[in-house]
């Protein structure tokens, strides 16, 4: 089973994509991804690879999916 940690920004991607999410923007070393029915965009930085597991779970409340929702979307990969 797949972990939270050690995603990489090519994971971390695809999971947005398969949940709904599109990037809006890049500024600077970040991306925005959002979707409509989101109360904030999800943001993060593209230099960190792989992304850091505080990072990940944020993404995860932002986007209201359970912790076990998301690793299935990643174990689909």
């Amino acid at each position: 089973m797949k972990k939270l940690s050690n995603i990489s920004l090519r994971e971390l991607r695809l999971a947005l994509t398969q949940l709904g999410l599109s990037k809006e923007r890049t500024k600077g070393g970040h991306e925005i991804w959002s979707k409509e029915g989101l109360c904030r965009p999800v943001t993060f930085q593209t230099h960190k690879d792989p992304v850091p597991e505080l990072v990940i779970k944020n993404i995860i409340r932002d986007v209201n999916v359970t912790r076990e929702q998301f690793l299935a979307i990643l174990e689909e990969m």
